[in-house]
């Protein structure tokens, strides 16, 4: 297996500038600077009096809009305003409709950052530097989250809810039994791990890319997350807006590492074969067989919602959890590959202010976090709050994380990202396409 990338290839002219770019590109946007929306002039307070009331439009309903609710009420209670949420299970075309028909929401929550520029293209959301203060926001969230919401120089939206990525499951017991490094330092001590693994005759990973029309998703994240490891955030970002050709020699190779990981016999249980046709919410379970079949998963925290019954109730003594490590020769730091809710405002008062101020802020979540299933992005954040050690211990890989990105085929074009991407994944882990082939299939058909 080649495990090593060329120091050639490493240090490339656009990654070898990506610490250096990191700081730059976090900077606090010009009010007077590009986007769809012009220039708008600061907020200040008083100026326009809010109605009493707040609409706001999600995608999640069930006990997670339970769990929203909650967090909020202390908020209503000691402001006055009364906060009218509408969950939309089809939030994305439901959003555009309504903005469409002059209908908006108060403040919308995009699970999503590819709709948010839509509509932020067409001037209709008000940038957050307007009304809040950037400096001291970004000073408390994760690096990297308000550069997932930046377009043209502004930043468009705020978040309110993070999902983590870039995590290593395992079933703790049988893990801990082996003897196993539980805190692996880069991608090769990995490697000798799982070689490890297969010495002792067992599979090291379970992986499951099947997921009907969307079949290939789980593909895409890993070709992203060894782009944010082997090349960096400046790299990474340049590649997923198109400043650079999907065909790229720096993707090619990230293919090829991924395809050493993937491919290589023995690595994962049942072989590429199993890969596709395994729906992604079953990859977790053969790490809890007696024994178990295989030891390794990588998927986001959501995943948990998979695990078997006895698993879910007594999670801190069955399962562990690592981030996916550094790529020795590649960034230098812990990048967090991920995603999450942003919280837009396209009505200006002194009432829809408040709640961007208290929705996006560390104070807020707390219930939530109790409920489970519910990260913050902000750093600040208190830990204590969350319902389980686990949980404090994603939150804790976050926190610490050089840098965080949002999910690169989320932000591609939907012809790409959720096209010719998963696509090409499948044809291309089924050996039917080269890496180079899929890359250049992918560039050519990249909407103009």
């Amino acid at each position: 297996m080649n495990r090593r990338l060329s120091r050639r290839a490493v240090m490339s002219g656009a990654a070898a500038t990506a610490a250096l770019g990191m700081s730059g590109c976090l900077q606090n946007p010009d009010p007077a600077g590009g986007g769809g929306g012009g220039t708008v002039e600061r907020y200040t307070p008083g100026d326009t009096p809010g109605s009493g009331t707040v609409s706001i439009l999600g995608a999640f309903g069930g006990q997670e809009r339970d769990a929203f609710m909650a967090s909020l009420e202390d908020f209503q209670a000691d402001s006055g305003i009364t906060i009218e949420y509408t969950p939309d299970s089809d939030f994305t075309n439901t959003v555009q409709q309504r903005v469409g028909a002059g209908a908006a929401p108060d403040i919308a929550l995009f699970p999503q950052p590819g709709g948010m520029f839509d509509l932020a293209e067409q001037g209709t959301i008000t940038p957050i530097d307007v009304y809040l203060d950037y400096d001291q926001l970004n000073s408390t969230l994760i690096p990297g989250f308000l550069d997932s919401a930046r377009l043209q120089g502004r930043v468009y939206g705020a978040p309110m809810r993070m999902a983590c990525k870039s995590l290593i499951w395992y079933p703790k017991k049988a893990y801990e039994e082996g003897g196993y490094a539980d805190e692996p330092a880069t991608m090769q001590e990995l490697y000798q791990i799982t070689d490890q693994m297969k010495a002792d005759g067992i599979t090291p990973w379970s992986d499951g890319w099947g997921a009907d029309q969307a079949t290939g998703w789980v593909g895409t994240d890993w070709i992203e997350e060894f782009m944010l490891r082997v090349h960096g955030p400046v790299v990474y970002d340049d590649w997923v807006k198109h400043r650079m050709p999907f065909n790229a020699k720096e993707v090619v190779e990230v293919f090829d590492l991924v395809g050493d990981l993937l491919k290589t016999e023995g690595n994962v249980l049942g072989g590429t074969d199993a890969i596709i046709s395994t729906p992604f919410s079953e990859a977790p379970l053969p790490l809890f067989d007696d024994p178990p079949k295989a030891m390794l998963v990588r998927q986001g925290n959501f995943v948990t919602g998979f695990f078997p019954e006895d698993v879910q109730a007594n999670m801190d003594e069955e399962v562990g959890v690592y981030a996916m490590p550094t790529w020795e020769g590649g960034f230098d730091g812990q990048p967090i590959l991920g995603g999450g809710d942003l919280a837009t405002l396209f009505t200006l008062n002194d009432d829809t202010v408040k709640v961007m101020e208290f929705l996006t802020s560390d104070k807020f979540g707390g219930e939530w976090a109790e409920a489970g299933g519910w990260l913050s992005p902000h750093r600040t954040f208190d830990q204590s709050l969350y319902s389980s050690e686990i949980t404090r211990q994603i939150a804790e890989i976050a926190s610490e994380a050089a840098a965080f990105r949002y999910d690169g085929s989320d932000l591609m074009p939907t012809a790409v990202g959720a096209g010719s991407f998963w696509k090409g994944m499948v044809e291309w882990l089924q050996g039917a396409k080269t890496s180079q082939e899929v890359c250049d299939e992918i560039e050519n058909g990249w909407p103009k």
